[in-house]
């Protein structure tokens, strides 16, 4: 999916609407773990630029055309064109840097910054986001979504902590655009022992629940 455009993009993540997202130490153990939530059915992932070679494992899963691709913690104008020339098709952080807005806005690819209060999400909604990323998780994700969209009904939340796959149908319900999965489908424990089954049977549970919904 590496030659979408951005229309198709943000199509794509408002049709599959979650996404798997790694964040580790190690390159291999990414890779890895991101190809189980793969086989468990995702077709939205994530590599946060934290995690070692981030860039090069965009690009190779960018080459697979069941897949939409993205990085996470993007924090500066030159590495959301680097991700982008990766081929991320969506970039995420976990602030809102309008430059950072503007420069996925100039490569084409969505973007989506991070934040918590009504007045972050309007600003950075107003400063060109696609979604607006909700970090960290409040103590019921589902209210929270609900009770900001009341008064602000036109913007796309998109939790990226805190749902889980007993919550995901409920956080939908809210009103939330999508969400991410990050520790609740790569649980540290299956990373540290490469437990890839189970994370392949979370992942192909979370999406069960999604379309049982």
């Amino acid at each position: 999916m590496a030659n979408l455009d951005k229309n198709a993009t943000l199509e794509l993540i408002e049709l599959h609407k979650i996404s798997a997202i790694i964040r580790t130490g190690h390159r291999d153990l990414a890779r890895d773990a991101v190809g189980a939530a793969v086989s468990g059915g995702f077709r939205i992932v994530e590599f946060t630029l934290t995690t070692p070679g981030a860039l090069e494992l965009i690009a190779e899963f960018a080459r697979d055309d069941r897949l939409l691709v993205g990085a996470g913690t993007v924090l500066t104008t030159q590495s959301t064109r680097d991700a982008v020339h990766a081929g991320a098709r969506y970039v995420v952080s976990p602030v809102t840097n309008p430059e950072v807005i503007r420069a996925a806005m100039e490569a084409g690819a969505v973007c989506i910054p991070g934040t918590f209060t009504p007045n972050e999400m309007v600003a950075a909604h107003e400063a060109g986001a696609d979604f607006v990323k909700l970090f960290p998780a409040p103590a019921d994700v589902a209210d929270y979504v609900a009770a900001i969209l009341g008064p602000l009904p036109f913007l796309k939340i998109f939790p990226t902590a805190g749902v889980t796959a007993e919550n995901l149908a409920k956080v939908l319900a809210a009103g939330a655009a999508g969400a991410g999965f990050v520790r609740s489908l790569f649980d540290p424990d299956d990373l540290a022992e490469k437990n890839f089954a189970a994370i392949e049977r979370r992942a192909a549970d979370i999406v069960h629940r999604l379309s049982s919904r």
